[in-house]
């Protein structure tokens, strides 16, 4: 073979190599580089009421070769993101758009476990350690994401079963601890252990002297009180059909179809403002008296579970 026939082939070799690099590496970065970003389900791991939240740390950010955790300079960022998103952040509940998580703040932190101000580092610390916990990404950065498993833990966390109480679990409630004294025996209707669990929490709540309930000095809110006192228990079928009709704009975060009302186990209480408003207004007033703070922290330990959406909606739903 002529010298000039073996530099051809050389080069035609040459280039048939760059020609499979190229469509290798090329062809590699184009798919990368298209693929759509796919979210899957997140698996939620449920926290056990005695088990302890391990301490948050990140793969994401190495602060220390000796312990993987989110730095100062991270919680800093994340504050600043949490700050943005505790007002803005869009999401939908019930059939209704929704505008950040403000209005949730104090439940979120008694879920957390920290009582601190969202753009504070501790609360995106705590944060994160709570993700790590189940099962998200510890970034401290309550997003949409984080939000979404926060509900649903919520929800799941409410009555199960709905169907319509019967007569005999039911007792008329008395007057004094209703908001309206003006409520019919029928409306005033409460499941028994519910209404049994409702006293031995207003007894607390008189006991805690922050709250400066007014009492009948039988551990009993006095006729002139209104915080804390029952707006609405045991609902039927039928007059909770006639609510929907009423008030056709309410819902399904507003007057369910299925209510827990129907158990006799959901009472309205009274924690401030319009006794049972869904405007957001209305909302804020509620999450900031004393009252509703000391529901958040203390409910649970009487069995009631909240409706995050409802500041006055508490369930009995005892462990």
């Amino acid at each position: 073979m002529s010298a000039k026939i073996k530099k051809l082939v050389w080069i035609f070799g040459l280039a048939l190599i760059a020609a499979n690099v190229f469509l290798i590496f090329g062809c590699k970065h184009q798919s990368e580089r298209t693929l759509p970003i796919v979210i899957t389900n997140i698996p939620v791991k449920k926290i056990q009421k005695s088990e302890e939240i391990p301490v948050a740390n990140s793969n994401l950010v190495q602060s220390n070769p000796t312990k993987n955790d989110l730095n100062k300079s991270e919680f800093s960022s994340a504050a600043l993101r949490n700050t943005a998103l505790k007002q803005n952040l869009g999401w939908a509940f019930g059939g209704k758009s929704q505008k950040g998580w403000y209005l949730y703040h104090p439940l979120i932190c008694r879920l957390i476990g920290i009582e601190t101000e969202a753009d504070n580092n501790d609360f995106a610390e705590a944060l994160a350690r709570w993700q790590k916990s189940v099962g998200l990404p510890p970034h401290g950065i309550l997003d949409e994401a984080t939000l979404a498993v926060i509900v649903t833990m919520w929800q799941s966390n409410r009555l199960k079963k709905r169907g319509e109480a019967q007569p005999n679990e039911l007792q008329i409630g008395s007057i004094a601890d209703f908001y309206d004294v003006s409520r019919p025996d029928e409306l005033r209707q409460v499941e028994r252990e519910t209404y049994a669990a409702y006293k031995k929490m207003i007894m607390a709540a008189i006991a805690d002297k922050s709250l400066n309930l007014a009492d009948n000095g039988k551990d009993e809110l006095a006729p002139g009180e209104k915080f804390l006192k029952i707006v609405s228990a045991f609902r039927s079928k039928n007059y909770q059909a006639q609510l929907r009709i009423a008030s056709p704009n309410s819902g399904r975060a507003g007057l369910a179809v299925n209510s827990p009302h129907f158990t006799g186990r959901a009472l309205d209480i009274y924690v401030g403002g319009e006794p049972v408003s869904t405007q957001d207004g209305n909302r804020l007033v509620q999450i900031n008296t004393p009252v509703y703070r000391w529901l958040v922290k203390n409910a649970g330990k009487f069995g009631f579970k909240p409706y995050f959406y409802e500041p006055w909606h508490w369930e009995y739903a005892p462990e």
